[in-house]
């Protein structure tokens, strides 16, 4: 396995969301490369991943099916606790991380409309312009003199 590509999953995951109107679950973490053929393909620092998914409360975790062999790795109190699911394609990590019920068109564009609403008001505040608070002058003491009562 090469480090960098581990996000491939979660990308395509997020894209084939946004396509189909199928939210993605929010009580799992996935990592894993994927191919252009969608393959999931094994993905370095195996151990860190599930400890940060372990740490942040995540019960259900995809791994590459290579990736298997890794586990030892992983502390078994750890492992005991998440769900580890192996997958090998796309086919599975979608079936797996979106949920069923798709939402209609109507209802996202008007969670986005309210989305948009809700931002809306808070670019307004920001483009206000302060107000000027006058600065009262001060008088000028030339460098080379030392200021009054002073040094």
């Amino acid at each position: 396995p090469k480090d960098g590509p581990s996000a491939g999953v979660t990308m395509a995951t997020a894209i084939a969301s946004l396509l189909t109107g199928r939210p993605v679950r929010r009580d799992l973490a996935m990592t894993g490369e994927i191919t252009l053929r969608g393959r999931v393909l094994p993905i370095g620092g195996l151990k860190s991943k599930l400890l940060a998914a372990h740490l942040a409360g995540v019960k259900t975790v995809l791994i590459p099916k290579r990736n298997e062999k890794d586990l030892v790795e992983v502390p078994e109190e750890i492992r005991s606790q998440l769900r580890l699911v192996p997958v090998e394609t796309m086919d599975q990590v979608l079936a797996e991380a979106l949920i069923d019920a798709p939402r209609p068109a109507s209802r996202i564009k008007a969670e986005r409309a309210a989305r948009q609403k809700r931002v809306a008001p808070r670019t307004a505040r920001r483009s206000r312009k302060t107000p000027e608070v006058p600065i009262p002058a001060t008088p000028e003491v030339p460098v080379d003199q030392p200021p009054a009562g002073g040094a």
